[in-house]
């Protein structure tokens, strides 16, 4: 978590750093869910699960400029805590910083398409001082973070004034994650709504 709050800090000392040159800034909200390949290689005596499903709130900021080029910063984490493997409370957090390139289609739609790093701290919650099932094979899991690289799109629509919503959808590589999950890879896809300052 401290790491989580470092990179914070200082994502948003960028962030006011580019403000006086920003053509426009935009705030969002929004919700999604985690889509994850099949485990096809896991061994009879461990199961890793699946990061499938669930409600993933996120809040972000984005700062464009006149060529259409800036960057972005998101973080999203999962609303309802998750039980990892029937026993162990866990909740999943992800943040990324992206270059982003955003294009105008027409008068009131807008595309978003980005490229970055970021990470993943996964809340392992301990309420357990030994297994559950009192035969001793389980493990508790400590927190853990991974580094992940991140690709993206959404294409924004100006519903009214500067109010937009965005459909979107995000790939993550996350390096590591199979140490807890059975798969590297995952697919974020929901929608925000946001808000506009300066000339779009």
């Amino acid at each position: 978590m401290r790491r989580f709050l470092s990179l914070t800090f200082a994502c948003t000392l960028l962030t006011f750093a580019g403000l006086a040159r920003a053509q426009q800034i935009d705030l969002l909200v929004g919700g999604s869910t985690l889509f994850s390949p099949k485990n096809h290689t896991a061994s009879e005596a461990f199961l890793p699960p699946a990061q499938n499903g669930a409600v993933y709130p996120s809040v972000g900021a984005q700062i464009v400029y006149d060529n259409h080029f800036g960057f972005n910063a998101e973080t999203s984490f999962r609303y309802k805590e998750g039980l990892y493997n029937g026993y162990q409370r866990f909740r999943p957090v992800f943040y990324d910083f992206n270059a982003v390139y955003a294009p105008r289609f027409t008068h009131k739609t807008t595309g978003d398409f980005m490229a970055g790093i970021g990470g993943e701290t996964l809340i392992f919650y301990n309420q357990y001082s030994g297994c559950p099932n009192g035969t001793g094979v389980c493990s508790a899991n400590i927190n853990a973070t991974h580094f992940l690289m991140h690709a993206g799109g959404g294409v924004r629509y100006y519903f009214w004034r500067h109010f937009f919503v965005r459909p979107e959808a995000h790939y993550s590589y996350i390096v590591g994650n199979t140490t807890q999950f059975h798969s590297h890879n995952l697919m974020r896809v929901g929608a925000s709504i946001g808000y506009t300052w300066g000339s779009r």
